[in-house]
């Protein structure tokens, strides 16, 4: 099985702690975030992993080297202009053909990555988005009106929302809808394929998931390391 990891960002909302080392080689605990993404890969069977980069490009290819350390072929393409979520699968055209992982460089996840691919070929999907829901505390009383008279108001209401995880299975199909060498994200790619009548399918995600891209996230995903969150992926290192 092959993976795709999208590192390629500037991790803005970091800062100032990126401006040195980019957000998916920051530490959690005692490894990288892009390590334990690596681990977590290798635990579902992926062997061969291709990384977008941009932004400190270098330091990532240190880093990683040839995916050995790991057990893994790690092979790297470095953008010459930003191409957004999508656009960097398309460097990749060539070596990828057969269904495929695609990951945000700064998720965290204990999701089994098989399952997400098995249920990606039993939907007969072109993509599969993996989603979470989410829950958003409002701060404020909630009213429900009918003909200018209040009915009810519900006090701080938690409101859910399934959001996508940055997780996605793809078939190469999807190349053919990917401009080359353009800016161009992974909410356009599903658009469009939604706009073709392509098979776009939802994997809810009931796993552990946290995106690192806030400095609140950042920190309690250091908190989460020391209970133990991501033993299992880290007991799984052969290496």
């Amino acid at each position: 099985m092959d993976a795709v990891i999208l590192a390629g960002g500037l991790g803005e909302r970091l800062r100032p702690l990126t401006k040195i080392i980019p957000k998916p080689l920051l530490p959690v605990g005692e490894r990288s975030v892009l390590e334990i993404t690596l681990l977590g890969l290798k635990r579902s069977g992926v062997r061969r992993v291709f990384v977008a980069l941009n932004y400190q490009s270098e330091l990532f290819k240190a880093f990683l080297g040839d995916g050995s350390r790991w057990g893994l072929q790690v092979e790297c393409s470095v953008e010459d202009i930003p191409l957004g979520t999508a656009g960097p699968l398309r460097l990749f055209a060539t070596r990828l053909r057969r269904p495929f992982v695609v990951i945000n460089g700064d998720i965290l996840t204990n999701l089994d990555f098989r399952q997400l691919v098995r249920y990606h070929r039993r939907m007969q999907a072109w993509l599969t988005v993996v989603t979470k829901e989410i829950v958003l505390p409002l701060r404020y009383g909630v009213v429900t009106a009918d003909g200018g008279y209040i009915r009810c108001v519900e006090e701080k209401p938690n409101l859910c929302a399934e959001v996508v995880a940055g997780i996605y299975a793809c078939n190469p199909q999807v190349f053919d809808y990917i401009p080359e060498r353009t800016y161009y994200t992974m909410p356009e790619l599903i658009q469009r394929l939604l706009a073709e009548g392509k098979p776009v399918a939802q994997f809810p995600l009931h796993d552990y998931w946290l995106d690192i891209g806030q400095m609140e996230d950042y920190e309690r995903a250091q908190e989460l390391y020391v209970k133990g969150a991501f033993r299992e992926v880290l007991e799984s290192d052969g290496t």
